[in-house]
């Protein structure tokens, strides 16, 4: 029966007494009624409003359904808005019984059709935290006789930390049948779910309450609700409500609610502990599972019989569609009729449909609840309603529909997608950080949209596993499934998978979805594990390439500081749940954004997108850096490298050399010289301020393609320590994708001279025996540019001298070697150039040849007792000779002398001086050279010493290492 719009009265307001807190305080709620003036019994309904919101936020929905005929009860939920009261979390003995006392609200009013003393003819609707009470009021009371609920949970334990390691294979659509252990923690949700109840409540909250009321009526005085006999049907005592009109909201709190007010805002004092704790620890404890569980619907679904339409939203990060999936099998099993809705919408963004989905909302209330359809009767719509993505961007999604859920009534329809890449290796980095981001939450809502690839797939921590091509055009309704094998050298293993889309262009996320896992395994055994993706649908043309991403860690939830390597191998193709359903027309209207989502969109656009703007930028900055084809024969040219740390310390400072073809590089430098610093630039792992690196005429950047023509060994070498030696270099190899016959792995092996102990456990190496097989895993590939931190790290001398040749020979193959190494006898003997650097700069390079052997140089040796006077009297009088240009003491028995006149002119002016020289030569060792040019830089002396002292070259040193 319709209402005349005109006719309808305004809402009536009220204060419903409900349960009292634990520590006694009296709770009213604060509640609105749409009534009808006719005369005649209605239907009614209760409308649920989101978490963070108040009665305020459906007051629309109220007036529409208003004008369908129902009586409509409409309230602010505990701790939320003007009603009094601690959030609980749909607590069974708080927000549930709350909602029972609403039925007998609605039971007493003279205008609520009855279907038995005390039992009204009563739906119930939400969305959300609303969503979640409706089936939770159902499962507990059965005079609910329909229930439409919305993008929520079904489980809030595995909402908060959901597990898509699989315990057996799946069934339906989006299921996820997980494994007992529950996964990581959703940090970011969780915290905007507490802030947003934090800024709701003693402010009121986006609904509109005023004050974070408790339990006094309109009156002033605080009473506990009369407790009366259960109505018929019901599981539990209600309380009976006033129906006392009052618009103010209760004032009273008591001492306990002030005392946590400040840290917990109108949150239950264990609620907010359990949170708190578990936002530090990021570990799921028995006790927040446990209690999360209890305010779940799933305990009492077998108790509900109410006839239930779900909707999902498909791109909901907070709440996806194994919940509702996991919904429907119970409701399924216990045979009570449901409905099951994807929507293109949900915490994240705005539905295209909202006309459709809420339409299809009333006609499901006016089926069950206004018409009183028997239980037996068909649905008053399709069982399963799903969208489809739009072709074009900017575009609804179309609509399709099949006559039963997939995999509940009929069988779960697959297709199978082969890998191209099977394997791959990554690391968790030491304190959990960088972390990757795959998905922003909330930034669809706010109208933003991010290729986020490159800040997802970082360097090391990722592994990307590419498909085959679709044979054939396949529609994709659920979660695909795969198999892959991981290997750790720790128990505890974290992984978040991604779907991506591969194009001729790059890839893009194909949801912004992330699937966690947390497994256990047994260090250095190879364990198999069954992965759920992201659900959604997918309309994917022939020739479709998928990527799947795995990342050891993700920004938006809680990630280990422990370290971990981790080995995925032997992965087995994809799963893909398709469907073909029937096209539906569709008036297109996007959603208002409720309130709920607009509170999460907004909190989580705040904490990430300032985090993320100064990123983005430097990194769009170094990406349109352009590549150099006058460079393209040159490996590793460095210009202008400009580094300042977050302390302002400027560790690298206009930096600028270059290493050409069969050249062996030494890059020299005191400890803080940036030497390292330049190192990670040069391969990626770090960015520049300014500056650029270009190899082979192509710009690094993190991830850069050309790196894969580059080898590497930058602070010590990283492997698998339950893996042979052997094993590790061909885990390493195969993370690269490419063939194994290109890796030479004969001649890696030979340059590790391990014998045997190949095959050994790399955990029973040596230093020195895993610095060579760092080595040679730098190797594999034979790279056209070879780039070795500290390579003699741990050697000892026989194993020094044996890489000598290796390297020379490497480079005159054709191709280059950089060696940072503070071994400067090692660096003369082996390195064709050098590149010295002190204090961020470069302050000499050349070749070592030239550095060493100067013809206007001349090293004068001296008896090593003589008289430390006589030696400081006669290079003032050798520096003072016509033609000398410098004079500098090395060691107290030799000195340098820079002239222009000849060596024999320099001898007999130095015996002429008073100095005994015994031994003459033109040749300095690299460390006279890199000692002298550090000294001149740090400005100690200039080899002639203003006061007289004679103070060696060394001892001046030892000052600027110590400055």
């Amino acid at each position: 029966m319709s209402a005349v719009e005109a006719d309808l009265p305004g809402p009536q307001v009220q204060r419903v007494p409900v349960r009292a807190e634990a520590d006694g305080t009296a709770v009213t709620l604060d509640v609105s009624v749409y009534g009808q003036s006719d005369g005649a019994r209605h239907p009614a309904v209760l409308l649920a409003h989101g978490f963070g919101g108040s009665k305020a936020s459906v007051a629309g929905q109220a007036q529409q359904l208003q004008q369908r005929g129902y009586v409509v009860v409409t309230w602010s939920a505990r701790g939320h808005g003007a009603s009094g009261g601690l959030i609980h979390l749909d607590a069974p003995d708080y927000e549930v019984a709350d909602a029972r006392s609403l039925l007998d609200l609605a039971a007493a009013r003279s205008d609520v059709e009855l279907d038995g003393s005390g039992d009204p003819r009563a739906g119930v609707m939400g969305g959300s935290y609303g969503g979640a009470l409706g089936l939770m009021l159902a499962g507990a009371d059965k005079r609910v006789d329909a229930v439409v609920s919305a993008i929520t949970w079904n489980d809030l334990s595995t909402a908060f930390f959901p597990q898509s390691a699989l315990a057996s294979t799946p069934t339906t659509a989006a299921g996820r049948p997980a494994v007992a252990t529950p996964g990581p923690f959703k940090q970011v949700w969780a915290t905007t779910f507490f802030l947003s109840a934090r800024g709701g409540g003693a402010a009121g909250g986006v609904g509109g309450g005023t004050t974070s009321g408790s339990g006094a009526d309109a009156g002033g005085g605080a009473t506990a609700p009369d407790v009366t006999p259960a109505p018929s049907g019901s599981a539990a005592p209600s309380a009976t409500p006033s129906t006392t009109p009052s618009t103010a909201p209760t004032t009273a709190r008591s001492s306990a609610a002030a005392a946590q007010a400040d840290s917990c805002g109108r949150f239950d004092p264990t609620i907010c502990r359990l949170f708190l704790q578990t936002s530090e620890s990021g570990e799921a404890g028995d006790e927040i599972v446990s209690v999360l569980k209890r305010h779940s619907p799933a305990p009492t679904l077998s108790q509900v019989t109410a006839p239930t339409m779900l909707v999902q939203g498909i791109g909901d990060s907070l709440f996806g569609l194994d919940q509702a999936d996991a919904t429907a099998r119970a409701l399924q099993a216990s045979g009570t009729p449901y409905a099951v809705r994807w929507s293109d919408g949900g915490h994240d963004a705005p539905s295209t449909h909202e006309a459709e989905e809420t339409e299809a909302s009333y006609a499901w209330l006016d089926h069950w609840v206004r018409d009183k359809a028997p239980r037996d009767a068909p649905l008053p719509g399709a069982a399963f309603t799903y969208p489809l993505p739009a072709s074009r961007p900017g575009q609804p999604s179309t609509l399709h529909t099949l006559p039963s859920y997939p995999g509940l009534g009929t069988a779960l329809d697959t297709r199978e997608l082969a890998f191209a890449t099977d394997r791959g290796a990554l690391v968790h980095p030491p304190g959990g950080q960088p972390a990757s981001l795959i998905a922003v939450p909330g930034l669809a809502a706010l109208g933003i949209s991010l290729s986020t690839y490159q800040i997802a797939a970082l360097p090391g921590q990722s592994a990307a596993l590419d498909t085959e091509p679709l044979a054939e055009a396949a529609t994709v309704v659920g979660s695909p499934t795969m198999r892959v094998t991981v290997t750790s050298d720790t128990p505890d293993v974290t992984l978040f998978a991604s779907v991506w889309t591969v194009t001729g262009g790059g890839v893009t996320l194909t949801e912004p979805l992330v699937a966690p896992l947390r497994v256990t395994v047994t260090p250095g055994r190879p364990t198999p594990v069954l992965l759920s993706l992201p659900g959604a649908t997918y309309d994917l043309p022939a020739g479709t390439r998928w990527r799947v991403l795995l990342t050891s860690t993700e920004s938006t939830f809680s990630n280990s500081r422990e370290p971990s390597q981790i080995l995925l191998s032997d992965a087995g193709g994809l799963t893909l749940p398709v469907a073909r359903g029937t096209s539906v027309g569709s008036s297109v209207g996007v959603a208002g954004v409720d309130t709920e989502t607009t509170i999460a969109a907004s909190a989580l656009g705040a904490l990430l997108l300032v985090a993320l703007g100064g990123w983005l930028l430097r990194r769009r900055r170094r990406r349109l850096e352009p590549a150099r084809p006058d460079l393209a024969d040159v490996p590793l040219v460095v210009e202008g490298l400009v580094k300042t740390y977050a302390d302002g310390h400027r560790a690298v400072d206009d930096v600028t050399w270059r290493a050409e073809k069969g050249q062996v590089v030494g890059l020299l430098g005191p400890n803080g010289a940036g030497k390292t610093t330049t190192m990670r630039m040069v391969m990626g792992l770090i960015g520049s301020d300014s500056g650029s690196v270009h190899v082979l005429g192509q710009p690094v950047t993190a991830g850069s393609p050309v790196l894969a023509r580059v080898g590497a060994l930058i602070e010590g070498p990283g492997f698998l320590p339950h893996l042979t030696g052997k094993a590790n270099l061909e885990a390493y190899w195969a993370a690269t994708g490419r063939a194994p016959e290109d890796a030479h792995f004969d001649e890696a092996l030979d340059v590790a001279a391990l014998g045997g102990a190949v095959d050994r456990p790399v955990k029973s190496y040596s230093q020195g025996m895993r610095q060579r097989l760092g080595i040679a895993q730098a190797m594999l590939g034979l790279p056209e540019l070879l780039i070795l931190d500290e390579p003699t790290n741990g050697l000892d001398p026989p194993q020094i001298a044996a890489m000598r040749p290796i390297l020379r020979r490497y480079a005159e193959s054709g191709r280059t070697v950089v060696v940072s190494s503070h071994l400067l006898a090692e660096v003369e003997m082996t390195c064709t150039h050098v590149v010295v650097m002190h204090a961020g700069r470069v302050v000499t390079q050349g070749q070592v040849a030239d550095l060493v052997d100067s013809d206007d140089t001349t090293v004068l040796d001296l008896p090593e007792q003589l008289d430390p006077t006589t030696v400081r009297e006669g290079v003032r009088v050798l520096a003072g000779t016509d033609g000398i240009t410098d004079v500098r003491t090395d060691t107290p028995s030799r000195l340098v002398v820079v002239a222009d006149v000849a060596r024999a002119d320099v001898v007999r002016a130095a015996v002429a001086a008073g100095l005994p020289v015994i031994g003459v030569s033109s040749r300095r060792h690299l460390e006279e050279v890199f000692l002298g040019v550090i000294s001149s830089a740090s400005g100690a002396g200039d080899g002639t010493d203003d006061d007289g002292s004679g103070e060696s070259l060394v001892e001046r040193l030892r000052q600027v290492r110590a400055r």
